[in-house]
């Protein structure tokens, strides 16, 4: 990866070439090099078409997955219907909200990948950055409190971190919107040493791996500050920011057989004034981009060099870039979150509702039309959107006497209300996984659903179906829905068995520990059940189930849960 992002021109390599080509598939090389321009090769493993005789390899189903960035994740209505038409038309009928507040488009065929660039950005959206070793998508709280001071600051500093980070290179405008001259062989020779630097900051080799930054509050993480390289936590005080801790170092990340790696909270760096915080945020990305692991990917993440170094000589380092000390972090930390589903005032006299998208696919599909009603809602309300880490959407600026009629309009759709959810299915969460995920091993998007309605089940049965937990799930290691710090972390491990994590926290400041290994996924409701009993008996006045589960430690768990 290094020599192909040194050699590619800024990113520009034989992507052109390739995609004037009849093939139906980019090189691999190419492939890796498209994911710093927003999208994924991917392998449809349910469409593998299988030729000739039996033992024969079966043939790949080439496609791509699009992502579209949404810096703070905020879009017009006309932009989300814009990527409602491009599903249906040049993709797989489905868009998918991400927990990074992005979109993503699945099953687009090579041969409708440059028109799909091209409309994307006529709507003034990017796939740019969205993949890659590259600053990926700002998150901030999606509340559209306007005229709250607070979050007002908190949205313009994440604006203005999305553009300072963002890669500057003009390989992407060549290629995808004829701006400029770009060569169109499909197989250059060597490309030559540009004329000029493109990435004064980001270098010719761009990041070692992903850097990811989130803004967030102590009252309210729903950005899970912790999971990120760099989280900032505002300070508030007279609402008012009045600074930001940093926090460093986090990702959920894991290659399966190799110890030296780990998921891993951010860590508390430093507190900063306001007008700080962008030249400490770009200090600590120079020193990852300096320093960062560049032999090995495996470990090339932010969190293996804070790890390594320890945080002193990592803080000293940042200092040293950025010409001066920083201050020790401020006492506030997190103590509650907010998923901002249903009914809530902005301040403006306009309100917003928040919708659950499980999973973040927006889809029609058995009586749930939830894209049909996202349709009708944008062309009649015409609201701005935002999109929320838990991979819900806010309609955003409805007038007061048009309440009863979104609601009107996601119940004919067969879209419950967030009144009509239950807690556990409220905060559940699972990535993509099979059959497009070339990481996963095992099925997790599809089956979680289901899950959760034996889950439940038992809740009801033991009295606990009001209860506040996380359930979060992944088809693999790699965490991308952050299982390892949920109330209940359900890892992929291999077809139909996983690994199951608990002690968690909703807060989102706490990671799980392993409780059980290999589990097939028809006996993990059997596997919970008993620790739910065993909660509900002895947890104390006010505690979550991820916090007795902590108190109790994995020993307890397997020797008296049984007992419950």
């Amino acid at each position: 990866m290094e020599r192909l992002k040194a050699q590619s021109n800024y990113l520009r390599g034989r992507i052109a070439g390739e995609l004037a080509d009849e093939i139906d598939h980019f090189s691999d090389e190419t492939a890796n090099l498209l994911k710093h321009h927003g999208m994924y090769q991917q392998d449809d493993r349910d469409r593998r078409q299988h030729l000739g005789d039996h033992g024969r390899r079966s043939q790949k189903v080439y496609q791509l997955m699009v992502r579209v960035t949404v810096p703070t994740g905020r879009l017009a209505w006309d932009q989300l219907l814009t990527l409602l038409d491009l599903c249906d038309e040049l993709g797989g009928r489905t868009l998918r909200i991400t927990s990074r507040q992005d979109i993503q488009l699945h099953g687009v065929p090579k041969r409708n990948v440059r028109e799909m660039v091209r409309r994307i950005n006529a709507a003034f959206m990017t796939t740019m950055a969205t993949c890659g070793d590259v600053p990926r998508n700002v998150m901030c709280c999606p509340a559209p409190y306007w005229q709250d001071e607070v979050h007002r600051q908190m949205l313009t500093l994440a604006g203005r971190l999305a553009q300072e980070l963002r890669p500057q290179t003009a390989a992407y405008k060549e290629i995808w919107l004829d701006v400029g001259q770009v060569s169109n062989s499909p197989a250059p020779s060597q490309p030559a040493t540009p004329p000029r630097n493109e990435e004064p900051f980001l270098g010719p080799t761009y990041l070692p791996r992903k850097f990811k930054v989130g803004v967030g509050l102590p009252g309210d993480n729903c950005v899970d500050v912790y999971a990120q390289d760099v989280g900032l936590l505002a300070v508030c005080e007279d609402y008012n920011v009045v600074g930001y801790n940093v926090l460093v170092g986090g990702s959920m990340g894991v290659t399966p057989g190799r110890r030296d790696t780990f998921p891993a909270l951010a860590q508390r760096m430093a507190y900063v004034p306001p007008e700080q915080a962008i030249d400490v945020v770009k200090a600590i990305l120079a020193v990852f981009r300096d320093f960062g692991n560049r032999s090995d990917r495996k470990r090339a993440r932010l969190k293996y060099l804070v790890a390594d170094w320890g945080l002193k000589k990592f803080k000293a380092k940042v200092e040293e870039y950025l010409g001066g000390p920083l201050a020790g972090p401020h006492a506030d930390d997190v103590w509650d979150i907010d998923d901002h589903l249903g009914w809530h005032e902005q301040g403006d006299g306009r309100w917003f509702y928040g919708v659950h998208v499980e999973n973040g696919r927006i889809m029609d599909s058995n009586g749930f039309r939830i894209k049909s009603a996202l349709r009708e809602i944008c062309r009649k309300y015409q609201p701005w959107i935002s999109l929320t880490p838990s991979q819900g959407l806010l309609l955003c600026d409805i007038r007061w006497e048009d309440r009863h009629g979104v609601e009107d309009l996601l119940r004919r759709h067969g879209v419950k209300l967030s009144h009509e959810i239950s807690n556990i299915r409220r905060w559940s969460a699972a990535c993509v996984a099979l059959p497009t995920c070339s990481m996963a091993v095992a099925e997790s998007e599809r089956v979680l659903p289901g899950l959760i309605d034996q889950i439940e089940v038992e809740l009801a049965r033991l009295g606990l179906a009001t209860e506040l937990m996380t359930v979060r799930m992944t088809g693999c290691a790699n965490g991308c829905s952050r299982p390892y710090m949920a109330d209940v972390g359900l890892v992929g491990r291999s077809p139909g068995r996983y690994a199951v994590y608990l002690g968690g926290r909703r807060l989102g400041n706490r990671q799980g520990f392993l409780y059980r290994d290999g589990v097939p996924f028809e006996q993990i409701v059997g596997v919970l059940a008993p620790v739910l009993a065993y909660y509900k008996l002895h947890r104390a006045d006010g505690e979550t189930f991820g916090d007795f589960c902590h108190r109790k430690g994995g020993d307890d768990l397997r020797q008296n849960a049984a007992l419950a």
